[in-house]
């Protein structure tokens, strides 16, 4: 994927934060402040991929703010609606502007439990610092003193003072989201996945085995061959693997144990009753015509009935498992397809993602 150019979007303030586990290290972020009840209420987060940066979000959140310009200024929507709330598009530690992350290990860097404790400690700098909100200090999980149970009950308190999180995440930015709303439960109102990373698989395995036994040459898509076949394992292998390194140091070789299955565990949320609800998920795939030829064009030049055969089926049954993620099914969107989309969604059609936040955004402005 091209890297967009930074859109000049007046609203969006870019800025750096240096958060407390990491003082010395710059983050980067844009924020664009909200209006009326939910904005005092709620936070939009951004998620990157790995290869994008925050400015992949550049022309959606050009989108939802000229939607929402209208409206107030009586071109469509309703003014003296719940508003909308702030934001947020950052660079995570190794990505972009921001700096490396400082607790990297030399040879694999840093892990997914990381990621989402600096993705919290983001939200409660921007809620504090940059938008003004009350939030008092975090209790330690475990206290040294207070029994497991008792600083369990602090913290959970504690999550509630968060704002009601909006997670818009696209590819490993989807997994980012799913396992902060694991870690901490509650805060996470709203989140809408935008083809998915496969957490559970090492892409190579979706793929036949040319070498296991009882594999069957004839059972291939017809005009493929057993070279071809190994060629694109290869390729996978090479780009895919959890293993690999990535320009952001995030190691993903544990991602498969955290997060095994698509549809479990299930999610919870604060908000309205009844108590321990699920968020409001909205699941986006991509369209499989075009990702597979993108797929054959691509660095990649995997055979399009290859895709077809094992890829798109693999990825339309994971997509299906996210929306499970939430057991009310009142809750759950999709998944839908993304008309003429690759994997990047949102560069492709960031109208379409727009509209979609501005769907659920609808629903939580209801609770």
């Amino acid at each position: 994927m091209a890297q967009p150019e930074e859109r000049r979007i007046p609203e969006l303030s870019r800025s750096t934060a240096y958060l407390p586990r990491k003082p010395k290290t710059p983050l980067w972020f844009g924020l664009a402040r909200g209006r009326g009840k939910l904005a005092e209420t709620h936070l939009v987060v951004f998620l990157n991929g790995l290869i994008g940066t925050q400015t992949v979000w550049d022309e959606t959140v050009a989108k939802l703010l000229a939607s929402w310009k209208a409206g107030e200024s009586g071109a469509g929507g309703d003014a003296t609606g719940p508003g909308h709330p702030a934001l947020l598009t950052y660079d995570r530690y190794g990505q972009g502007d921001s700096g490396r992350d400082p607790t990297d290990d030399p040879e694999f860097g840093h892990g997914l439990p990381e990621v989402v404790a600096d993705l919290k400690d983001l939200v409660v700098e921007i809620w504090r610092q940059q938008l003004g909100f009350e939030l008092p200090p975090e209790p330690p999980h475990l206290h040294p003193t207070h029994p497991p149970a008792t600083a369990a009950q602090q913290h959970s308190e504690w999550l509630k003072r968060l704002p009601r999180l909006v997670f818009v995440a696209n590819s490993i930015g989807c997994v980012v989201g799913r396992y902060f709303a694991q870690t901490y439960p509650g805060p996470v109102s709203a989140l809408l996945f935008l083809d998915s990373n496969i957490a559970n698989s090492d892409q190579v395995s979706l793929f036949p085995d040319p070498d296991a036994p009882g594999f069957d040459p004839g059972a291939l898509p017809d005009g493929v061959t057993v070279a071809a076949l190994r060629e694109t394992r290869a390729k996978y292998r090479e780009m895919f693997h959890p293993s690999v390194r990535n320009p952001e140091n995030l190691d993903r070789r544990g991602v498969a144990a955290l997060l095994p299955h698509a549809d479990e565990p299930h999610l919870v949320s604060f908000g309205s009753p009844p108590p321990g609800h699920g968020p409001w998920i909205t699941v986006v795939g991509h369209d499989p015509a075009r990702f597979a030829d993108d797929c054959a064009t691509g660095s990649l030049h995997c055979p399009r009935a290859l895709t077809n055969a094992y890829v798109n089926p693999a990825w339309a049954r994971y997509n299906e498992g996210l929306t499970r993620l939430t057991g009310d099914a009142e809750r759950r969107t999709g998944p839908l397809v993304a008309d003429r989309c690759g994997h990047f969604i949102q560069v492709d059609d960031p109208g379409l993602v727009a509209r979609l936040l501005r769907g659920l955004l609808g629903k939580l402005g209801g609770e």
